[in-house]
């Protein structure tokens, strides 16, 4: 099994095997994952907000 990306990019020319700025750029990255700011983030869904009803 492959292990899991890093938590965050060490910032090493050229980038280990699990960078997760490598994994997202060659599609490897788990579900649910993305890099923000050479982190590891997760994604999470965004819920609308209830508009006020003006009476």
């Amino acid at each position: 099994m492959a292990k899991p990306p890093k938590k965050k990019c060490c910032v090493s020319k050229p980038r280990c095997k699990r960078c997760p700025i490598r994994m997202m750029a060659e599609g490897r990255l788990p579900e649910g994952y993305t890099v923000k700011k050479r982190k590891l983030v997760k994604v999470t869904k965004k819920t609308k907000k209830k508009s006020a009803v003006a009476a």
